[in-house]
């Protein structure tokens, strides 16, 4: 199935409703894909965090989208069940009320609405994967009820997608995944949003700060060892309460998109000793931006930056404290870092990833429709 066949000029021939938050990359990626697949008209369904003003003001250049606004709790939140009933009923009437063709689910649990609308699943993360990574051992039996919910959504969904191969072993790991309904989907950007001016000799990271698997706390530590400042870009109140301290590094705070391009655009070295991390928009941006990447030892980030990155054990102080002090040494070898990292960058494009998506998207309308005239 072609675009032609999906859209009209003038005219929506398809709608999809999209689930949404606010939390971590996901706003992005969702902000990107419908921007670049401008001919699909998009429902997104809003849970978790309230929406900030940079949010709307972004999305209301697309004239694709259409916001609808919750404060459900998101699957993965303290007492999340009564939630989620609630939050599944509440997209069941707005694909009825929307009549959507296709439901896209950021997340698992909201997958089996009981609609016959057909379903994609993108698992952007899970709590069982993000659990071992973090904590090296299986999560404790508080989050059983969580995994079938997870198993109940990757059972209902038609197709899943996962942003890189490391991602979708983790989840064969932890449930269990029909996999012949599985798609490996890349996230991408578009890298002429991003430019490098005349580089500043500091190292910039980017994320989550409460976020253990982004294992920015390493940071604190390592920043006395360096002669060269590090800053951090992102959230330091978590969601359900408690801060992150720091008291060597700089914290910026959660930045706007065209602020944290100016950030990248000046920073020399992009540091991410992630612990887990399923894909990386932020490496992804800096990379795009010409940082050199100093990145966690781990199998997605290694399947994405093998020859374009320095990697670390993520909890090994002195391993990261050599490697960037080694780059800030070695202004040619920094140099040369960047390059590899701004080139493997042109791989990951909005317009790949958008292609890919609109190919799934007729794939599933199409095996929606001949099941309903078989």
């Amino acid at each position: 199935m072609t675009i032609a066949d999906l859209a009209g000029f003038g005219s929506w021939r398809l709608t999809v409703l999209m689930t949404v938050d606010t939390v971590g990359g996901v706003w992005n990626y969702a902000e990107r894909l419908c921007a670049a697949l401008d001919e699909i008209r998009f429902v997104w369904a809003q849970m978790g965090p309230p929406v900030l003003a940079e949010h709307r003001a972004r999305i209301a250049r697309l004239t694709n989208v259409v916001l609808h606004e919750s404060d459900y709790r998101l699957e993965w939140m303290a007492d999340a069940a009564e939630d989620l009933s609630a939050g599944r009923r509440w997209l069941a009437e707005l694909a009825r009320r929307e009549v959507v063709d296709l439901i896209h689910i950021n997340g698992f649990a909201h997958a089996s609405l009981g609609i016959e609308a057909p379903s994609v699943v993108v698992a952007h993360s899970d709590v069982l994967s993000w659990w071992h990574a973090v904590h090296g051992c299986a999560a404790p039996p508080q989050w059983h009820a969580y995994r079938r919910r997870v198993a109940a959504g990757l059972a209902a969904a038609r197709r899943i997608v996962a942003p890189s191969a490391a991602v979708m072993n983790d989840l064969t790991t932890h449930y269990p995944v029909p996999i012949q309904r599985v798609a490996i989907i890349a996230n991408g950007i578009d890298p002429n949003d991003y430019r490098a001016v005349p580089k500043s000799p500091k190292i910039l990271a980017a994320g989550r700060i409460w976020d253990e698997a982004k294992n920015l706390q390493i940071l604190d530590a390592v920043a006395p060892r360096l002669d060269w400042p590090i800053e951090i870009a992102g959230d330091v109140d978590h969601p359900e309460g408690g801060k992150a301290r720091f008291d060597n590094v700089r914290l910026l705070g959660r930045l706007t998109a065209a602020q944290m391009a100016q950030q990248l655009a000046s920073a020399s070295i992009f540091v991410a000793p992630a612990r887990y991390e399923p894909f990386g928009l932020a490496i992804l941006e800096a990379a795009a931006a010409g940082c050199a990447l100093v990145l966690g030892d781990i199998p997605s980030l290694r399947e994405n930056w093998r020859g374009a990155a320095t990697f670390v054990p993520p909890d090994d102080v002195a391993a990261l404290s050599s490697a960037l002090r080694h780059l800030i040494a070695d202004t040619g070898e920094c140099a040369r870092l960047a390059d590899a990292a701004h080139r493997r960058a042109q791989r990951f494009t909005i317009r790949r990833t958008a292609a890919a998506y609109h190919a799934l998207y007729g794939e599933l309308v199409d095996d929606a429709a001949r099941l309903e005239t078989a």
